[in-house]
């Protein structure tokens, strides 16, 4: 073979096999308030829906110009890796489709458009086979504007998940583990030890999901999964929390309102809670809602504020930083959540712009490496409430994309040892 035909072959087969996984894209500053979410729920949170349910997607664009927004689905591999599928394979109908549901806002300081998009539409019919979905909204440039992950499942398998203290007993006061037991209803499982795979996600958190775990046991077209360490995941604390319905007034957690251009509230200031006794109380594990009192359509009516956190603790050294996150911002580390300590105070102090609602929240320890400590701040204890979802995939002989058929959740207000 000579070097022109060699390099010409290389030069083709690199499209093919270097695809890599592909991650969320968090939208620009004038861009706020994305909720997604599925037909089952209220509060915004990982839509994760059966095959023929439908998804909602709302945002407000705060910049007043009433811009077109366009939306493109995508489908994926198990590991976010594009799959070969073509859109006539996955979808019924088109998509690369104007959003055109909107309105603007009303009686508020802050002015937005509210946007929103509910699939299956009129012209995105129906998607036509189970797996991981992305969905991508484009302005008029064709520009990427933010883009979200979604999933499919179908009934091809029942899964049972059980929540567990930790096996290892270094960490069985701050860890929890997850046993799942997947049995097929309507397939026969073959070769699962590399054909199945899973996705462990703690608190619709993609950010912290375990993936791929081989079952340990078959017993049949039973799969058995009972790891030590493996499915573990740290506890954490219950998240904290604020609610601002009443943009007026000091509501749930804020401590004082100040209006100056837009309404500024300041919450009660935070403390390290990692070596205090861990103490319950009911939260909704990072989602948000969106509310106002004494509004008709709180889409266009509740208004937006700036959302003032402060949290008393000792300054990071070598290198740390930390972060207030939830799914109010799906869970980003970008510099607008990122906290500046104060030495006057002792304290560490951001604000974010929110639009009026019930918002839990976490603080969390970033190293320079990027790597993310959510117990520094709040504690990692056992009895914490979480909320579990476990994914399964599976690929058959000769198929090209990885099918996702069935989902179990748990609660570990269920642990057991």
């Amino acid at each position: 073979m000579s070097l022109s035909i060699r390099i010409l072959f290389a030069v083709i087969l690199i499209p093919l096999f270097n695809f890599s996984q592909e991650a969320e894209l968090n939208p620009p500053d004038h861009i706020k308030t994305i909720i997604f979410k599925g037909s089952n729920t209220q509060e915004s949170q990982l839509p994760v829906l059966r095959l023929g349910e439908y998804i909602s997607l709302e945002f407000d664009a705060l910049n007043g110009e009433e811009d077109n927004y366009y939306y493109k689905i995508e489908h994926y591999n198990f590991d976010w890796t594009p799959s070969p599928l073509a859109r006539a394979e996955f979808m019924v109908g088109f998509d690369n489709q104007r959003i055109r549901n909107y309105e603007n806002s009303f009686n508020t300081f802050q002015i937005y458009s509210h946007y929103k998009l509910t699939i299956p539409n009129d012209r995105t019919r129906s998607l036509k086979v189970s797996g991981n979905y992305m969905i991508k909204v484009f302005n008029d440039y064709d520009e990427l504007v933010f883009s979200r992950k979604f999933m499919v499942y179908e009934n091809g398998a029942s899964v049972g998940v059980n929540i567990k203290r930790s096996r290892n007993v270094k960490f069985i006061e701050s860890k929890q583990s997850v046993d799942i037991v997947v049995n097929a209803t309507g397939i026969r499982f073959n070769n699962p030890l590399q054909n199945v795979k899973t996705v462990i996600i703690q608190n619709n958190n993609l950010n912290t999901a375990i993936t791929d775990l081989k079952p340990q046991y078959t017993i049949g077209n039973e799969l058995i999964y009972k790891y030590t360490n493996e499915s573990s995941f740290w506890a954490g604390n219950e998240y904290l929390f604020f609610e601002n319905k009443d943009i007026r007034a000091a509501n749930t957690g804020i401590q004082s309102i100040e209006l100056k251009d837009l309404y500024h509230n300041y919450l009660f200031t935070n403390t390290v809670r990692a070596n205090k006794p861990y103490t319950y109380n009911p939260d909704i594990n990072g989602n948000f809602l969106i509310t106002a009192i004494d509004a008709d359509n709180p889409d266009i009516e509740a208004d937006y504020a700036w959302i003032h956190f402060s949290l008393l603790a000792p300054k990071m050294t070598d290198g740390k930083s930390i972060y207030v996150y939830g799914n109010f911002n799906n869970y980003a580390l970008e510099d607008s959540n990122k906290m500046t300590y104060d030495n006057a105070s002792g304290a560490y102090f951001t604000e974010l712009l929110l639009k009026q609602g019930f918002y839990s929240y976490k603080y969390v320890v970033v190293d320079k490496d990027n790597n993310i400590d959510e117990g520094a701040i709040g504690g990692n204890f056992y009895q914490t409430e979480n909320n579990y979802k476990v994914l399964v995939y599976y690929r058959e002989l000769g198929a090209r994309y990885d099918k996702l058929i069935g989902i179990g959740e748990a609660s570990s207000v269920d642990i057991s040892n």
